[in-house]
């Protein structure tokens, strides 16, 4: 018989052992079981330095009958909507829209950020949550989308930055990033917005990322709003072209 290395077996019974400790991630919950529509989650996490992260969760009516898996958009609040009160990040966007009626081919996650925080450190907090709900529902994760406003713009182009693989399409309205890290999104779909008379977040901070994207090789789309200040996003958001450009672009691998 062929001689057993010890040590081997001592290092595979310690990785069964450990494995066995460990704790279950979250679980698929059944089509059936899915509560639909709109409503307040909570997110415990280690992730953020608060512990936890609260969020909106909406799930369209007819989500048990889909044959396939559904598309997921992670919408960013701006600061004003920052915690507590989880209603105020109904205020604008996409949770705003739902409140008032408006349904959506889509899963989308509306977080809301910890108090005193802000989107670009959160990123551990977001995907986080993301790993959440892709595990828990059906979801194409081919066809994940991102969007945010003023700081959730900010967010925008942080969380994609740091997972440049993960988003079909990213949507940042008003914000600002870093233009020499945005190589590493040049092969991401995006469309950028904003005001033109913006006093808060200056034009200039996302006319910077787009110039950077295109000396990178691509080929985003950008909406300036002459007329606009601060609030680039309403008329985004209520534009239909604006989604089914987002929810026709698929990632790529």
């Amino acid at each position: 018989m062929p001689r057993i290395n010890r040590r081997l077996l001592v290092g595979v019974a310690c990785l069964l052992a450990v494995a066995a400790g460990a704790p279950a991630g979250p679980k698929r919950v059944p089509p059936a079981e899915v509560k639909t529509g709109q409503y307040a989650q909570v997110l415990e996490t280690e992730a953020t330095n608060v512990g936890r992260i609260e969020y909106w969760l909406y799930i369209p009516a007819d989500y048990a009958k889909a044959k396939g898996p559904w598309p997921l958009v992670l919408f960013l609040h701006g600061l004003g909507e920052r915690a507590p009160e989880i209603e105020k990040v109904k205020k604008h966007g996409p949770p705003k829209l739902i409140a008032r009626g408006k349904p959506f081919p889509f899963i989308c996650i509306s977080p809301q950020c910890p108090a005193k925080s802000w989107w670009p450190t959160e990123t551990k907090a977001l995907v986080a949550l993301l790993d959440e709900i892709e595990a828990k529902y059906n979801v194409d994760k081919d066809r994940v989308y991102l969007t945010g406003l003023s700081m959730g713009g900010f967010g925008t182009w942080a969380l994609a930055l740091d997972q440049p693989r993960r988003f079909a399409a990213i949507a940042p309205i008003c914000g600002k990033g870093d233009p020499g890290k945005v190589a590493r999104i040049k092969h991401v779909p995006t469309w950028v917005f904003h005001g033109a008379k913006d006093q808060t977040v200056p034009l200039k901070a996302s006319e910077e990322m787009v110039e950077a994207l295109k000396a990178a090789g691509a080929t985003p789309k950008f909406t300036v709003y002459p007329d606009a200040g601060h609030n680039s996003w309403t008329a985004t958001y209520s534009n239909p072209d604006f989604w089914k450009w987002l929810l026709a672009q698929r990632r790529k691998k």
